[in-house]
């Protein structure tokens, strides 16, 4: 992994876990895997695609609020457990 050491900053967590993600996958369509380790491949791919969904949720809620403010541009950080969590139980 030496070609990680070039740059000196690493990979935004969305980027790194769909690169992950798309890896697992290749893994997994190659049909060799033991099932056991396809089990635990198959259950670190939901994770990271659960991941990649909250990311994804959150960049566009700060897109929407944005948009909503016209000239003001201002950047807030929101919670993307709480996106992915907004079930109506109340």
């Amino acid at each position: 992994m030496a070609s990680k050491s070039a740059s000196s900053a690493a990979p935004p967590a969305f980027e790194a876990a769909l690169a992950q993600l798309e890896s697992l996958v290749t893994r997994l369509e190659g049909g060799d895997l033991p099932l056991d380790e396809a089990l635990r491949t198959f259950e670190q791919g939901v994770r990271l695609t659960r991941e990649c969904q909250a990311a994804l949720a959150t960049a566009q809620q700060k897109v929407q609020l944005l948009l909503q403010r016209g000239d003001h541009v201002a950047i807030e950080d929101i919670d993307a457990t709480a996106t992915l969590e907004t079930a109506p139980s109340e």
